[in-house]
Formats: C-alpha cells, structure tokens, sequence
C-alpha cells in the first residue's frame, strides 16, 4: 500500500514539473542537469580532435585536407567524432555527412529552435576558438535532432574547423508559442528603454518584484564591453565585468550575446543558474536584442 501511495505522489510532482515552457516534460533530476555537462577529459579530448586536424590541414595544404575531411571513411572521422569546416563568408568547404552542404553558404541556417548555429560558431572562431550548442541531426542516431556541443577553432583568416559531441539529454526543443513569448517580452523591454531614460529603464529591470521579473524568466542587460547593467536575480554581478565568464562547458555565454546583440539579436543557449530551482545549473535558451549602440538586453527560458 505504502509503494502505491509513493508512486502516486511522485507522479503527482512529475504532473507538476511538466507545466513549462519548454515542450517536453522538464525535470529537476540531477542527473538529466549534469548530463548537459561534458566531462573534462571528453572536452580535452575533442579540442585535442580539432587541434590535430589544424595542424593536419598545416601540414598538408588546405585543398588535401578538405579531401580528407569530406570523406566518411577517412582518418578524420572517428567513431562520433568528424571535421566540419568553413570559411568566414559562411561557405562550408568539409561535411562528411552533409555532402550536399559543401559550396553552400549556411550563415543563416538554423536549428529547430531558431539558432542561428553557423554564424554563432563563426564568431567564435573569429575569437579564435571555443565551445558552442546547437540541435543537429546525429548520423549514429538515424539523423534523430539531439543536442550538441561543437568546439570551434580559427585556422587562418580564411578557414574554421570544429567538431562535437552529442550530449545524452532529451533534446531541449522549446514550442513556437514559447519563443514567440520569449522575443516578445524582450522587445516589449527594449521599447521601454527606449521610451524612458536608461537610468529609469535599469531601475525598472533590476526590481525584483518588478513588471520584468517573472519567475525565472527576467530581463538582463549589459553594455558592449560586458558590463552588468542590470541582474535581478544576481544582484551583486551589478557593476562587474562579465565578458570572460563561461559556462561548465566553457562556452563564452557573454561574449557570444554580445555578438549576437550587435548583429541585430538573436537566439543562444548556454548553461545558467535557475533561480526556480535552487540556483542549479540548468540549460538556458535565451533572445537577446540591442537596445543602442552602448547597451544590449535579453532574457531566457530554462529546459
């Protein structure tokens, strides 16, 4: 009797949790959060993967190592791991399993979710190298789309490579409804900003108990050196330069919004306390806009 009254109540929380934005069934389980966290020897041994085909592309000039990294049964495909490679016009030159890609431009390709997955990995590597998400069909997998952390590396000014891995989570697909929420509540910000003095704006998303805060969904903003201008749930980052903060994965969160922002916004993902569930680390897809040529906005919603 007890087992049936346990199980009943747990599903009665599951029912609970299931109420989200995003459009499957969230879960505070710590072991589906630390799934989204590569562990360090993988991390070291794909920017490993990627160091070897630079210095392979090096050695080799780039016309026989784009041959090899197009070929699926070639050295530079192992097990999950492949190269892909681009130029910084956005042109794909290396897909071992997108072959129709190659001499396309995909700068604008995006992922279920609406990232813009290519260009955010070009400005990563215009950095010169780093970590990125994306949802992308896995070629193990039938083609199924899964989340997947890509490491990025700037081999001249000319070419980029990167390659990843898929990561064991439930894909975070978030719904068209939840998107279109999400840029509306920060573009309605935006438009207050910039109805209002700056000073007045801040004073306004900083409020805790503030039209900008709800729940865990809340209006952050920073300046282009990265500068928090506004944090309700961490207040004390206020006045702190954030720009080389990461995430467990290493992706530059800071840096990466702050490209997007001066491109005009957009879409990112990274990893981020969530103040719903006892600060915890928690994968976060967030929309960010420029506010003017001084200041950028966003907000985010947790998987």
């Amino acid at each position: 009797m007890k087992s049936i009254e346990v199980i009943l109540v747990v599903a009665s929380v599951v029912a609970l949790l299931g109420a989200s934005s995003v459009g499957w069934a969230a879960t505070t389980d710590e072991t589906e959060s630390n799934a989204y966290i590569l562990n360090p020897e993988a991390r070291e041994e794909l920017i490993a993967f990627v160091n070897e085909a630079r210095d392979f592309v090096v050695e080799q000039g780039k016309d026989k190592a784009l041959e090899i990294f197009n070929d699926p049964n070639g050295e530079f495909v192992r097990g999950g791991y492949y190269i892909i490679a681009y130029d910084f016009n956005g042109t794909c030159l290396a897909h071992p399993y997108e072959p129709q890609m190659i001499g396309e431009n995909v700068l604008n390709v995006t992922d279920t979710n609406g990232v813009a997955l290519k260009r955010n990995m070009r400005e990563v590597a215009k950095r010169g190298s780093g970590f990125s998400y994306y949802i992308w069909p896995n070629p193990a997998h039938s083609n199924a789309e899964e989340l997947k952390l890509t490491y990025v590396l700037k081999v001249d000014e000319e070419l980029w490579l990167g390659s990843g891995t898929y990561l064991n989570v439930t894909p975070p697909i978030f719904s068209n409804e939840s998107r279109e929420d999400l840029v509306a509540f920060v573009d309605g910000a935006r438009d207050f900003a910039l109805n209002t003095t700056k000073e007045d704006a801040l004073k306004a998303f900083n409020d805790q108990n503030g039209d900008f805060v709800e729940g865990n969904r809340y209006i952050f903003a920073y300046d282009f050196d990265g500068n928090a201008l506004a944090q309700p749930i961490s207040p004390e980052f206020i006045g702190e330069n954030r720009i080389d903060t990461k995430d467990p994965n290493g992706v530059e969160f800071i840096r990466d919004m702050i490209a997007l922002a001066q491109s005009g916004g957009g879409f990112t993902y990274y990893i981020k306390e969530d103040p719903a569930r006892n600060m915890t680390q928690e994968f976060k897809f967030s929309y960010v806009t420029k506010v003017d040529d001084t200041w950028w906005l966003g907000s985010g919603i947790y998987a």
